[in-house]
């Protein structure tokens, strides 16, 4: 994304939650992980029981790097600084060094976390505030569903961007390529919560050879511009899907984009793809949510290069069938210390239109 001097960047840090790390990531780099995040330096790292913090990656102690590239590690449930040894517990305190009692000043600036179905999330505020809203309370049942397929994007962009795919329904006939786009219900908007509920037709192509044309009702539940989450069924096959959509700004310039699908049971297997119910029944979500992520990965490539060199336009002109776009930039003003950036579209959907 580009800017000009009439159209200048969003700011590029709006407040929300926002993804650090999976589980399974974290777990895999020996419990301690260094990251740009938000445009700070930050470890994510868990302790014995479990326990996630994310923090500042600099000991407060004398400012050593606190990441496992330069020595930093998790012992005995503590994060050790690789300098002088200072101890660190998962809210942030020095606990122990190595040569004298631990001072009670020498304590890590940390990020209030969430975790939702094995997935972290960090709460950044504007200059610094605590939460002013959380994500959802409740936890996804897990039951017969796949593990994880999580596949990272990074490119230069900007949440409120990528999110705003979720009202641009036009998008998905002429990007993407489906049929029978149709809103279910208007938007419903309340607070940092959306929700965008809509259907669509596509085709997959299966092993290059068989199509298979599926019919999806999708209802997507959007808590500020990091976190979407969207409920995905399938009709004609009976298939369930979740998807996490998950923008996050790197260094004020890139965002990772994380695509994290998930699938969940397939009792009957239609006979387009009866090949399934050879298969017991714990082993067709996996294999199905390879097949589905291949094609989510294919769909996120499709917009990446619109994103990469897309200018913002404060006051977009748009057409009379584009008005959720408008209550889209409306609903995104609340994330920014300055809402004028994001509440510039100051004339009506009619008077645009009219004026074309």
């Amino acid at each position: 994304m580009t800017a000009t001097a009439d159209n200048p960047l969003l700011s590029p840090f709006p407040e929300g939650w926002y993804f650090v790390a999976s589980r399974q990531a974290l777990e895999k780099s020996a419990n301690l992980i260094r990251k740009t995040w938000m445009g700070e330096e930050i470890i994510v790292w868990c302790d014995d029981n479990s326990g996630v913090c994310v923090a500042n990656a600099y000991c407060p102690h004398l400012g050593a790097d606190l990441g496992p590239d330069v020595g930093g590690c998790v012992r005995d449930g503590r994060l050790v600084c690789p300098f002088h040894g200072f101890e660190y517990d998962t809210g942030g305190q020095c606990v122990a060094t190595p040569f004298g009692p631990a001072p009670k000043a020498a304590r890590l600036r940390v990020y209030e976390t969430r975790e939702i179905a094995g997935l972290i999330f960090a709460w950044w505020g504007i200059e610094g505030r605590a939460p002013q809203w959380h994500l959802p309370a409740g936890e996804p049942d897990q039951t017969g569903w796949s593990r994880h397929h999580i596949w990272i994007s990074r490119f230069p962009g900007h949440p409120q961007e990528t999110t705003e795919n979720s009202v641009d329904l036009a998008h998905l006939t002429h990007v993407h390529g489906y049929d029978s786009v149709s809103r279910v219900d208007p938007l419903e908007i309340e607070g940092h919560f959306l929700r965008s509920r809509f259907d669509f037709a596509t085709t997959r192509k299966v092993a290059k050879i068989a199509r298979l044309k599926l019919s999806v009702e999708a209802n997507a539940l959007i808590y500020g511009l990091g976190y979407s989450y969207v409920e995905v069924r399938e009709v004609t096959i009976g298939l369930d899907m979740r998807l996490w959509i998950l923008a996050t700004p790197v260094d004020g310039t890139h965002i990772d984009l994380t695509v994290v699908s998930q699938t969940g049971p397939l009792l009957k297997p239609d006979r387009r793809i009866a090949g399934l119910a050879f298969l017991p029944q714990r082993l067709r979500p996996p294999i199905i949510n390879r097949f589905m992520a291949y094609f989510e990965k294919r769909d996120v490539l499709q917009d990446v290069p619109i994103w990469s060199a897309k200018q913002y336009r404060p006051r977009p002109r748009l057409s009379r069938s584009e008005g959720e776009i408008g209550q889209y930039r409306a609903y995104c003003a609340q994330f920014y210390s300055d809402t004028s950036a994001t509440a510039d579209c100051d004339t009506t959907v009619a008077d645009q239109a009219a004026a074309n």
